[in-house]
């Protein structure tokens, strides 16, 4: 355990900002999985840019590396644009 006292407040921030991370990134996993399921062209369109947009949220707070963020971007583009 720790013994200073920055050290214990250290440790419940960081429990945090894991149980924040965790939940949006698992929450961004859940949309990509929808979008790549959808079948429907419309729909497709329009969850692009909301998944887009969390990858590009979770890349800017390091929660996943940016080159990931950018190449799940380009593959779902390319999804979304063949079934168009």
């Amino acid at each position: 355990m720790a013994n200073h006292k920055s050290a214990i407040k250290r440790i419940r921030a960081n429990a945090a900002k894991r149980l924040r991370n965790r939940y949006q990134a698992k929450t961004t996993r859940n949309a990509i999985k929808k979008l790549r399921n959808t079948t429907d062209a419309t729909e497709a369109q329009t969850l692009l840019p909301k998944v887009v947009s969390m990858l590009d949220r979770l890349a800017k707070k390091n929660v996943i590396h940016k080159n990931k963020a950018a190449n799940n971007k380009s593959k779902l583009t390319k999804l979304v644009n063949k079934l168009a």
